[in-house]
């Protein structure tokens, strides 16, 4: 499974991704940081995920690829540690409305905010 086409949408901060296999999935900026594949969020096992706060308006300023396998984007708020491979994009596009409830779940139960 290979992405046929990626585009940034600067306006909505939206990233589109469009497979191989036919599925598209629009994915925002904010939803994409905060579940973002780096140490510094996941943390290094079960249990030592960072709840990230206060992206609701972060930006990607631009996206390298890494590989064949792989992008890493630059986000407005200085994180560009995360290599976003196709597996892990196509996961997040599969399960974006059970994960994105999730996460705010999440932060209401912390009392933070998307602010």
């Amino acid at each position: 499974m290979h992405p046929t086409d990626i585009k940034l949408h600067q306006q909505s901060r939206i990233m589109e991704i469009t497979f191989d296999d036919g599925r598209r999935f629009e994915l925002p900026y904010e939803y994409l940081r905060v579940y973002s594949p780096s140490a510094e969020v996941r943390g290094h096992g079960p249990g030592q995920e960072v709840l990230q706060v206060g992206k609701k308006n972060v930006g990607i300023s631009e996206i390298e690829a890494v590989g064949r396998y792989a992008v890493r984007p630059t986000f407005s708020d200085g994180h560009n540690t995360a290599i976003y491979s196709w597996e892990y994009l196509s996961m997040l596009g599969d399960r974006q409305q059970q994960l994105w409830q999730q996460y705010l779940d999440n932060l209401e139960r912390s009392g933070a905010s998307r602010e």
